[in-house]
């Protein structure tokens, strides 16, 4: 059976990293992955009834991640319909070349702790386009972004997936992810920051830009409500988590509901046509749907992996072959650029038990930082990067040549400074 399983979740594995080549989506290899996970573990150990009860109370877990991500998601959606991120990215007016480098980062960085590396990459290289006419600067901006991005989700509860299901999983508290993550990720970021802003000098070229289009735009009735509002739903959670006990799901959709009904508000008097494409209703037929679907199968593979202590056993491989578990985790960060992070943040949750590793442990907090800063090596490492990717068509091999070494710099720095830290007390 473990050898069936292995097979299994390799090859469904293999043909997600290949999804370009084959031209078969993801999500769909991910489903077909996840059930035949189950499927071998359930022939293979004949428990029919035992295996349904495991499987019902693994699906529960898998689903707080999921409601999570759909109220979020749809937050999100709600505060782009109505144009509040133009309240922020139509504020940026410089044309200095370093100064914009640091802006760039630095919103990027403190944008995605609230938002998501994801979204805050197609939010920021829609302002990109806005102040750079140079596509070979455009490509150095963009790539800076992934780096920042990527920084910023890494020390928050809802910045990144990965620190989202170890947060939801019980493996890390809110305040204590911030506490100890922020100024290593901080210095992932202001090392390659701050070695690109020596190379940089004089002023960028604009384009063109019809500002009172503009202008027009950040004009959409509530766009600085609706931002107030889905920004302070998403922050609200970790408070609403420690105040009540009850999990984030429930607090994100509680943040939902409360935007929800701002925006029906706001559009109060206007007839059902006119207030469509401004309603959650809309924005929740415009959330990622196949990226939840995708989830939902990564999941499950790694829940029929676990369920057959599969991971134990790799667990223990590796512990008796590297031994030292920071290397263990800064090599799950380096494996994290090259193949998607979320299957090996799920792997490693069923590697380590809460009994052995309790919440907040060191481990946890390390696989944090490692799985969501490591992706910025390469180009295709991140959700965010892949986005970048696609929408200012920076190249693989570019990246690897102009970027990737700063990357490394960086997620090393921000490495050592927590690995310090960690021994100091």
């Amino acid at each position: 059976m473990t050898l069936y399983l292995i097979v299994a979740f390799i090859f469904g594995y293999v043909l997600i990293t290949l999804e370009d080549v084959i031209k078969i989506n993801k999500t769909a290899i991910a489903l077909y992955t996840g059930i035949i996970c189950w499927v071998i573990f359930v022939v293979s150990s004949g428990e029919l009834v035992d295996v349904g009860e495991e499987l019902t109370f693994h699906l529960g877990s898998i689903s707080e991640i999921l409601f999570f991500l759909m109220g979020a998601m749809t937050i999100i959606e709600l505060i782009d319909i109505h144009q509040g991120f133009n309240v922020i990215t139509n504020r940026i007016h410089t044309t200095n070349r370093r100064t914009l480098l640091w802006l760039i980062a630095l919103i990027s960085f403190f944008m995605s702790a609230l938002l998501d590396n994801l979204t805050t990459s197609i939010v920021m290289i829609s302002l990109l386009r806005k102040v750079l006419e140079d596509k070979k600067d455009l490509r150095l901006y963009a790539s800076v972004l992934v780096i920042s991005a990527n920084a910023g989700g890494a020390w928050s509860p809802i910045g990144d997936v990965t620190t989202t299901m170890l947060w939801i999983g019980g493996q890390v508290s809110a305040i204590n992810i911030i506490k100890t993550l922020f100024i290593p990720s901080l210095i992932c970021l202001l090392i390659p920051i701050g070695i690109l802003s020596f190379r940089m000098k004089g002023n960028i070229k604009r384009p063109d830009l019809n500002k009172d289009e503009a202008k027009k735009e950040e004009k959409v009735k509530g766009s600085l409500r609706i931002l107030v509002g889905g920004l302070g739903a998403l922050v609200f959670v970790p408070i609403f988590k420690a105040a009540t006990h009850l999990p984030p799901y429930m607090g994100v959709l509680l943040g939902l509901s409360i935007v929800w009904i701002l925006s029906e508000l706001i559009h109060f008097k206007k007839d059902e046509e006119q207030k469509r494409p401004f309603s959650a209703v809309y924005a929740l037929s415009k959330i990622d749907s196949s990226s939840v679907l995708f989830f939902l199968g990564i999941l499950l593979a790694v829940g029929a992996l676990e369920h057959a202590h599969v991971l134990n056993d790799v667990a223990l491989w590796m512990q008796n072959t590297i031994g030292n578990q920071n290397v263990i985790v800064i090599t799950l960060g380096f494996l994290s650029s090259i193949v998607d992070n979320v299957p090996l943040v799920a792997a490693s949750m069923g590697m380590y038990s809460l009994a052995d590793f309790p919440m907040d442990d060191k481990i946890w907090e390390f696989i944090a930082y490692c799985a969501g800063t490591g992706g910025s090596i390469l180009i295709i490492g991140s959700a965010a990067g892949v986005a970048v990717m696609g929408m200012t068509k920076v190249g693989f091999f570019w990246y690897i040549k102009n970027i990737s070494l700063l990357a490394i710099l960086g997620y090393l720095g921000g490495a050592a400074w927590y690995i310090f830290i960690t021994y100091s007390y």
